[in-house]
């Protein structure tokens, strides 16, 4: 049999030089994780204020913020990678947030969305939390009273952006250090 009557599909031809340089991606694979990882985070939303609202506005068609791969809102900590902090924290909610931070998949995330979230705001009281980074590390801050839903995105982009650029080891060394800096300043002055 000649290859004149094998059909074309069946005959092996040596590939040129250059003919398959853009069919395969070479990459190890903690790189390959943390690029699906950057694309798969599932937002626990803890919304207590208007920022919430446009929180809720992302998720519309103008919007769209499956284009990032976090339109999955989990309200299960269990089942999400990423806490969105949406508003102002009492002293009262701080143990029940840390609470839901402890029990998100690892690794996890924290963005701190709006003034209040990130300092305050302008609650400037005895009752409210001046910045959750008193109690959970964070990652990303958006600022803003309320800030847009394109705040909100970049914010995401960052994360990617973090995410794809960290090893996971490395992000736990980020972790501990943090927490480290938290529990510092956050023990008791002692005046002798």
């Amino acid at each position: 049999m000649t290859t004149e009557t094998i059909p074309n599909r069946f005959t092996q031809k040596s590939p040129e030089k250059g003919q398959f340089d853009q069919s395969f991606i070479v990459a190890a694979v903690e790189d390959f994780v943390s690029w699906g990882q950057s694309y798969s985070l599932w937002p626990f939303p803890f919304a207590t204020a208007c920022c919430g609202i446009e929180y809720m506005a992302l998720s519309g068609a103008d919007f769209d913020i499956a284009r990032f791969g976090a339109e999955r809102p989990s309200f299960s900590p269990r089942q999400a990678d990423m806490i969105l902090v949406l508003g102002t924290i009492t002293y009262k909610m701080a143990p029940v947030l840390r609470n839901i931070y402890d029990q998100l998949a690892d690794p996890r995330y924290v963005v701190s969305v709006g003034a209040c979230a990130s300092s305050g705001g302008m609650f400037h009281t005895y009752a409210v939390l001046q910045g959750i980074d008193r109690i959970m590390p964070v990652d990303v801050y958006v600022p803003g009273c309320p800030p847009r839903p394109e705040a909100i995105i970049e914010a995401i982009m960052q994360l990617q952006k973090k995410v794809r650029a960290q090893t996971i080891e490395e992000r736990r060394e980020e972790i501990r250090e943090k927490l480290r800096i938290i529990e510092e300043k956050n023990r008791p002055i002692r005046v002798e």
